[in-house]
């Protein structure tokens, strides 16, 4: 890691940036024409992310368009289960489908390949040494009980009601997967840093589900240990954590994770969210992405809202994931403007 002054790990250390950094969730995805170009020519979304080329030059995209402060590794947070196993296809319009486990023999069938993700920690190696200098690197996976949800389940576009079964009647079931998930992740986020990775975000999606004793067992503590194994061996890569529409979860999570940032959706209100969570660490996120599909004024005034509220010690970011139908020029128009502003 050189010298040079990155914007985003100021904030993520405390410190005030030369500018408020701005990077935005899904930044390369289908909005972008470039993007479009290359998965049209592509046999599938799984084979993109591992393909190191075109992973490399679709990571690379928005920082040539937009000059973002962040780069985000481009891959999937369900590459974990894949490199544990398991089964994995992304199908137009039903997006992902696992196998799904069925008892504790298909849990303790796991075993965690390296060689199967070993694309995406080339992905890393090449995106880190073509980013400019004050251009910072997100590594990334999904938070355990995230990618458990998809494991349980089998697909993505349900209410993972199979999982929340498993929360009220195998609760231990699914607690030896989550310590199966927790070992792989901790590998897989490792082998990012290691290629070059200088920021880790840990997405926990589907936190929402999740309130009271059941957060605290199956959000809060995996996490925690997630980030003390990492921040034991890589005490200088800071960690965002992203627990989606958590609610009252916030609080706790922001102050028992050990996560070095908190990373919002745009359900969180302003002012709470600086007296309550960044009191406690620095914060990312909140616009919502429909503005940005909006643009103009509004999505402007908003966005001023939100920096002059939460001040430097913020990472200018969405409440979620960049849509496709957003336009670009909307999103150029959004990081000027952020880039430009001064507290």
């Amino acid at each position: 890691m050189n010298n040079f002054r990155k914007p985003i790990l100021d904030v993520l250390r405390g410190q005030t940036p030369e500018h408020i950094p701005v990077w935005l969730m899904r930044q390369a995805g289908r909005y972008l024409p470039e993007y479009r170009e290359i998965r049209a020519k592509s046999k599938n979304f799984l084979n993109m992310c591992l393909d190191s080329d075109l992973a490399t030059k679709i990571t690379l995209q928005p920082i040539r368009r937009f000059d973002m402060d962040a780069a985000i590794l481009f891959a999937d947070i369900l590459l974990v289960p894949m490199a544990l196993g398991v089964p994995l296809e992304f199908c137009e319009g039903e997006g992902p489908v696992l196998k799904k486990l069925e008892d504790e023999k298909s849990i303790d069938a796991l075993f965690y390949e390296s060689e199967k993700v070993s694309a995406v920690f080339e992905t890393v190696r090449r995106v880190a040494s073509s980013l400019p200098k004050k251009t910072a690197l997100i590594g990334f996976c999904g938070a355990p009980w995230t990618v458990a949800c998809y494991m349980v389940d089998g697909k993505g576009k349900t209410n993972f009601t199979r999982t929340q079964t498993w929360v009220k009647e195998k609760p231990e079931l699914l607690q030896k997967l989550i310590t199966r998930l927790l070992d792989a992740s901790e590998m897989y986020l490792g082998a990012q840093i290691e290629a070059g990775a200088e920021v880790l975000q840990i997405f926990d999606s589907w936190a929402g589900l999740l309130s009271g004793t059941a957060f605290a067992r199956f959000v809060i503590e995996p996490t925690q240990e997630l980030v003390a194994r990492m921040k034991k061996k890589y005490p200088q890569v800071p960690i965002i954590g992203f627990p989606r529409e958590a609610r009252e979860g916030y609080v706790p999570y922001v102050r028992q994770t050990g996560v070095d940032a908190l990373s919002l959706d745009s359900s969180v209100e302003l002012n709470f969210a600086k007296r309550e969570l960044q009191s406690v660490k620095p914060l990312q996120g909140n616009l919502d992405p429909a503005l940005l599909v909006q643009g103009g004024s509004e999505m402007i005034k908003t966005m001023e809202n939100i920096l002059s509220t939460l001040g430097p010690l913020h990472i200018a970011n969405l409440g979620h994931g960049v849509v496709p139908e957003t336009p670009p020029e909307h999103v150029t128009e959004l990081v000027r403007f952020i880039q430009n502003f001064r507290i």
